[in-house]
């Protein structure tokens, strides 16, 4: 809670041309997004549109940050294990029948094993649309997308609907976040 409350205080202090920028950048950090990044905004006095516009558009750059990475080393560990594949079928033609050794699993290889294995029930159950946007209400978009990438599923598809949550919860934040304080003041 401290980065939420170093963030509020920077947006109070820092001049108004700047303050969507905090916002943005408050947007950018996992857990805060761009529904906590929009609720500094509004608490800071930043009107309602421009601090969700702000947040969502912080929230979406990171995200497509983390998906861009994730997607390039999808890319690099699929191509070395597939070229690990085919070097050892050279080998091993003409030799026998190969036979795959495994060693134990450690507890953090279970644990690994069991949140991939829920990830890949939501995924089948839900889709990339519904995981995007029920995501959030359990893991971070920046986790959501990486992991939908780590999956298989095409850049482009992840970031649409990624940007489509990103501004639902985003906007539904902001409205209840506005008109909270109205009840308030």
């Amino acid at each position: 809670m401290n980065l939420v409350a170093t963030f509020q205080d920077l947006v109070a202090q820092v001049p108004d041309l700047v303050q969507p920028l905090i916002v943005a950048v408050a947007a950018m950090v996992p857990f805060i997004e761009g529904e906590g990044g929009a609720t500094i905004g509004i608490l800071g006095g930043i009107n309602p549109v421009v601090a969700a516009v702000a947040a969502m558009v912080g929230n979406f750059l990171a995200v497509a940050a983390v998906v861009l990475a994730s997607a390039g080393a999808r890319n690099a560990v699929v191509n070395r294990r597939r070229a690990k594949t085919r070097q050892r079928s050279a080998v091993l033609v003409g030799s026998g029948p190969a036979q795959a050794t495994a060693g134990p699993s450690s507890p953090a290889d279970d644990r690994r094993s069991a949140r991939r294995a829920k990830f890949q029930r939501a995924y089948e159950r839900y889709g990339v649309p519904g995981v995007s946007l029920l995501g959030p209400l359990l893991l971070p978009t920046h986790f959501t997308a990486s992991m939908l990438v780590a999956s298989g599923v095409g850049k482009a598809r992840v970031l649409v609907w990624q940007a489509v949550a990103i501004i639902g919860w985003t906007t539904v934040t902001a409205v209840v976040a506005s008109r909270l304080l109205n009840l308030v003041y």
